[in-house]
């Protein structure tokens, strides 16, 4: 049990329960529903396949370019539409990292843009998979994406898919993401968060929700 003034209830109402793997069944699915309402936490986070589903009181969270952000921007923007007309009340979307990379940032700019005019007003999580851009582009490059995703509409910013090849959430990223949108949109922390400690970390730096496959794990290490 760490030590900490955030409570499991706390750390529980920021937690986006996640089932995203290629093999997840229906039955997986919905027994990830059932864990997440038993948790308490804020949200499922589910692949478009999946729905519709009866998530109750949770609010449903989808994805959209998933996991490489390498669709069009308006095959984006019509995935996302029709899951948020199938019941989805979060889209989390991703970038094109290859044009960010690139510093083509008026491309992730018109990315997110698209997307945002299909959902209307639901909560929009902008993935910039920051592990990727520091390690391809650097600090600067992190910054500025998140500045031009805000700019576009996103309501928060989001670390990682959690499934490329450079990592997922790291204490730096989350710390220049904050930075880089100060109090107009969230940061979304996700990827490689399994301990209570780790969670920790990223919240003190400045992470608003927390995606998570592991949930019980992690609260577990809370005090409740």
């Amino acid at each position: 049990m760490i030590t900490t003034d955030l409570s499991r209830r706390d750390v529980a109402a920021m937690i986006d329960h996640t089932l995203l793997k290629p093999e997840a069944t229906r039955a997986a699915a919905e027994a990830t529903v059932a864990e997440a309402a038993e948790l308490g936490v804020y949200a499922v986070c589910l692949s478009p396949s999946m729905l519709p589903i009866e998530t109750g009181s949770l609010q449903t969270c989808v994805v959209a370019g998933f996991p490489s952000g390498k669709h069009h921007s308006l095959v984006k923007a019509a995935e996302a539409r029709l899951a948020v007309d199938s019941g989805a009340d979060e889209i989390d979307m991703v970038i094109d990292v290859g044009a960010a990379v690139d510093g083509r940032f008026d491309e992730v700019f018109a990315d997110v843009l698209t997307v945002r005019e299909a959902i209307g007003d639901v909560v929009l999580k902008v993935i910039i998979e920051s592990a990727a851009l520091l390690e391809f582009a650097g600090p600067d490059t992190v910054t500025e994406v998140c500045r031009r995703a805000v700019q576009a509409g996103a309501s928060m910013v989001k670390t990682s898919t959690g499934f490329h090849p450079s990592g997922g959430a790291t204490v730096e990223a989350v710390r220049l993401m904050r930075d880089a949108v100060g109090d107009r949109a969230g940061v979304k922390a996700s990827g490689g968060i399994r301990t209570a400690e780790f969670a920790a970390e990223l919240i003190g730096a400045g992470a608003t929700r927390l995606g998570l496959s592991g949930s019980r794990a992690v609260l577990e290490g809370f005090a409740a």
